[in-house]
Formats: C-alpha cells, structure tokens, sequence
C-alpha cells in the first residue's frame, strides 16, 4: 500500500467525522412543542396555536401545543425553565410571567425568567381591552365607574390570574378613580370568559384576542381600551376610548406582549434557527392579517440578545405596577 493511499485511509475516520456530527445535530430532529403556561381558550392559547400552525412548515416539523396553566403562567414556564435545553420545547411567554412575576413572587418563584430562559424574541403587542357583559345597563366607562363609586364592590372583575396584565390595569385604574371593583382571578383567560358571557362576573380587561370574537358576535360590550390613545386598527372598536379620554390625568398606558423562549443553556446556533423561523412568520402579511384584528400588532427583535436588553429595561415598570397593586402571591 502507498504512503499516500495509508494517509487518505487513516484520515477518512476525521474527514467524516464533521458530516457524521452535522447529521447528529440537525435540528429540528423531531416534534416541536410549543408550552402555552395558560388554560385553553385565552390570547395566549389562540396566539400559541397560530404560531404552531405557520411554524410547521418551515421547521418542517410538527409543532404541539402543551397548555399548562397555573400560578399565573409559573406552572407552564417552569417546565420549559427545567425541561431539555435541546431547542424543541419552546415557551410562549407574557410580560407578566417574564416582568411581573418575579415581583409578585419573591420568595416561592421556582426559577428566574431572566437567568433560567433564553430569549429568541417577542411576537406580539398590544393592550387589554375593558368589556362588560352585553346585559349590564351601563354603556359607557364613565357610566359603569359611577355605578362603582355609588355600589362600592358590586362590580366584579374575572381575571387572568392575580398579577396578570389584566389584574394590574383594574388596580392602577381603581386606584386613580378611587373606587372598589371586586376582583376575581381565575387560572387563564378562557375560564373567566366563559363566566363573563353567562354573567357570572361583569367585567374584564384582557388582551384582545379572546375577547374581539364575543364583541363582535354582541355578548360583550367594549367601554375603553387599557392604552393612552384609541386603537384605531382594530374594526369595531374606532370610537372606543383610551385611557387619555377615559380617565384624564390617570397616565395609564397598559401594553402587553408575548414572546418565544427556550431553556437556558440551548445552543446559540439552534436559538438562531428558531428565530429566524418565527420572525419569518410574524412579519407575513398573513400572521398580521390574523393578528390584527383581534388587537394585536405583530412584533420581532432583531436578535434574541436585543429581546433580552428589552426584558431588562422592563423590569423596573412592572415592578412598580405590582408594588402600586399590592398583590403579592407568597
């Protein structure tokens, strides 16, 4: 055998090496799961279910949707904190879960969003929208805070979950109105738009997805909306007002959003890939064209290094929100 032939035969074991290593480490390999840390039937559920649907075909794998709801999406995010750091389970996180839980949890958060969840990148934004049940005789904002004031704590509330955007928007505009609306949380958005048609409860703000379908169908009333200013793309809900018309002078200007993160430690060039997929879907006309009209604008981050400067430079508001609610779930 030839000196040459003897080295082209010892190095083929290396030169396959990287192809072997490149095949073991295709990603994605398998099934996806994206974990909605909510009950079924809210915005997180309906915008969980839409990103699985758009991502399926350019992971080229199916996506499954795992709802885990419980202690205000601690549950669900959790799983996703502890779970592999392979890149094929994927967490849709919120602002509150993200910003507001670890002010609402001090001492019993069972991990740290900012250190136990890697960042890929926000996809949606938005405020809450105040609704009351379609049977309830006041009509406008201003008529249902003056049934409040004259009937301290007959107004309920459904909620999210105690500390939720939802809850944190009744608190701030409770305390600058100076009435009592009783608040009752529930275990996700879906159970306690089930009580508010059958008008087990009067009113909620929420994030708009789940509420616009009953808006539009009658069963609810739309009064104002959780942002400083109107939100005029959305059909239906032109003339309703913001904050800065609703309560002059309150400085109220809730905004929600939703984001994509992984378990620390999953490797950087699969974070890539699944950022580049799912802002390949959030920025379609189609994705936006869904979105948008249940009251939600689409939104990426350049990097999901960019995401996580976001997070940090929220955490200050939504520590102050939670301090001016006073909730606290220790």
């Amino acid at each position: 055998m030839t000196t040459t032939r003897r080295t082209l035969l010892a190095a083929a074991p290396l030169l396959a090496a990287p192809a072997f290593a490149r095949a073991q480490t295709a990603f994605p390999s398998r099934s996806l799961r994206i974990v909605v840390p909510f009950a079924p039937g809210g915005a997180v559920d309906i915008t969980g279910r839409l990103l699985a649907e758009k991502l399926q075909p350019i992971l080229g794998q199916s996506l499954v949707v795992d709802n885990r709801g419980g202690a205000g999406g601690n549950l669900g995010a959790d799983v996703v904190a502890k779970g592999d750091k392979d890149g094929h389970t994927l967490l849709l996180s919120t602002a509150s879960i993200m910003a507001a839980n670890p002010f609402l949890y001090r001492r019993s958060m069972p991990f740290n969003p900012s250190r136990d969840l890697a960042p890929v990148t926000r996809v949606s934004t938005g405020t809450v929208l105040c609704v009351v049940n379609s049977d309830r005789p006041y009509r406008t904002f201003a008529e249902m805070i003056a049934f409040a004031r004259a009937n301290p704590g007959k107004i309920s509330m459904g909620s999210s979950g105690t500390g939720t955007v939802s809850h944190l928007t009744i608190s701030a505009v409770s305390k600058f109105a100076g009435v009592d609306i009783t608040h009752v949380p529930y275990r996700g958005g879906g159970p306690a738009i089930t009580d508010l048609v059958s008008g087990t409860i009067d009113m909620m703000f929420d994030v708009m997805p789940a509420l616009m379908p009953h808006v539009r169908e009658g069963r609810f009333r739309p009064l104002a909306v959780g942002s400083a200013e109107r939100v005029t793309y959305v059909p239906g809900l032109e003339d309703v007002p913001g904050m800065r018309e609703a309560l002059p002078g309150s400085n109220i200007d809730m905004q929600s959003w939703y984001a994509i993160n992984v378990a620390a430690g999953t490797p950087e060039d699969r974070i890539a890939i699944l950022h580049r997929a799912i802002v390949q879907v959030v920025r379609s006309d189609e994705f936006k064209a869904r979105l948008q009209p249940l009251g939600f604008e689409p939104i990426t981050d350049a990097t999901p290094a960019a995401f996580g400067a976001y997070l940090t430079s929220q955490l200050s508001t939504w520590e102050k929100l939670v301090a001016d609610s006073g909730a606290t779930l220790d």
